[in-house]
């Protein structure tokens, strides 16, 4: 792709608000215009197009080198704006839509719905039915109301790499890529949104985060077995984001070690000695309960093992400090998280890749 000037726009506590509103009017210039803006979210730094206009949203394949059967996920501004991309004329799904918009927006929860036709199959990935979320980032939100229209936005990477929580990771991948770059400081979830699916006879979740299977179950009255897991085979197209691809991987080889503690400290030592042998530069991701139980030559923890929160915030972090120290080997604990766990499976590619499961 032809390289662009990326303009680099800090907003912060330091700005007045009329400051802060020019800024966010710029911005919403540049995506009512068909450019490419990455602005923060609560879960990770998108990389935001607007969702209507087919051309607009082809840049964003074009910048991340992502397959083009993978949908994107809408961003609105509060659920008043969901019509523009979703069909809700009643019934069950708005109903679940209502309840669920209600307790989990604006927030890290993104529902599949039936598509508007007026929603270019780019933005959809060729599918039926359309992925939307209302961020819970006062920034996100300004933005998407000065470009007067939702906004497709995956993770704000390079396909395939760990997904974006500050600035530096953005320019690391997209800088020449991208028209402007929206620098609001680190993301306070840090990893990408539950997905749910309304459009079935079953709710799935398509996609595990931070807000659980069993909240949404509570908070729909319905039974928790209800709710299921499908799986997407290499052959069928995904139907929501991370359903399909490998994502998240740092450059080296990576394995997760699963078990019971001390199964893990045992066979991630006798890896980090074979890697020592065979003269790899390692490294290890670990819980702080367990830094002094490893010899590697880098070390990167994740938190308290009960602090899941904390571990969500740092694990991408994590993983491209690992590229940054030219690890060749990388051994990671599981974590007892089912989203965390999640990516750290598809990071050590769960499909075929080097995961030890």
């Amino acid at each position: 792709m032809n390289r662009v000037d990326t303009q680099i726009l800090r907003i912060d506590d330091t700005l007045s608000s009329e400051e802060r509103s020019l800024a966010l009017a710029r911005a919403g210039s540049v995506l009512a215009a068909g450019g490419l803006v990455i602005f923060p979210t609560e879960t990770v730094y998108g990389l935001g197009a607007n969702a209507l206009d087919a051309q607009a949203v082809r840049r964003i394949y074009e910048a991340k080198g992502r397959p083009s059967d993978n949908p994107l996920i809408a961003h609105v501004a509060d659920f008043s704006e969901i019509s523009r991309v979703a069909c809700l004329s009643g019934g069950e799904i708005r109903d679940k839509a209502e309840t669920l918009a209600a307790q989990f927006w604006p927030g890290p929860l993104t529902m599949v719905l039936p598509k508007r036709k007026e929603v270019p199959k780019e933005t959809s990935g060729g599918l039926d039915t359309i992925a939307v979320r209302c961020p819970d980032q006062e920034i996100a939100r300004e933005l998407i109301r000065c470009a007067h229209c939702p906004v497709a936005a995956p993770s704000a990477n390079r396909s395939g790499r760990p997904s974006p929580t500050e600035v530096s990771h953005c320019i690391e991948d997209m800088d020449g890529r991208v028209d402007l770059i929206i620098d609001a400081g680190r993301c306070s979830v840090g990893i990408e949104s539950t997905i749910v699916d309304l459009t079935g006879e079953k709710l799935s979740i398509l996609r595990q985060g931070m807000i659980g299977a069993a909240q949404i179950a509570k908070a729909l009255s319905v039974p928790l077995r209800s709710i299921t897991y499908p799986q997407t085979g290499r052959e069928d197209p995904p139907r929501a984001p991370g359903m399909k691809y490998r994502h998240y991987a740092p450059r080296g080889e990576m394995t997760v070690y699963t078990g019971t503690r001390e199964q893990i400290t045992r066979e991630l030592c006798e890896a980090l000695e074979k890697d020592r042998r065979a003269g790899k530069k390692t490294g290890v991701l670990c819980a702080d309960e367990r830094v002094a139980l490893y010899k590697a030559d880098v070390i990167i923890t994740y938190g308290s093992e009960k602090d899941y929160p904390a571990a969500a915030r740092r694990l991408y972090g994590a993983l491209r400090e690992m590229d940054a120290q030219q690890v060749e080997a990388v051994r990671a604990e599981a974590i007892d998280h089912p989203a965390l766990m999640d990516r750290l499976l598809r990071a050590a590619g769960q499909n075929g890749g080097q995961s030890n499961q």
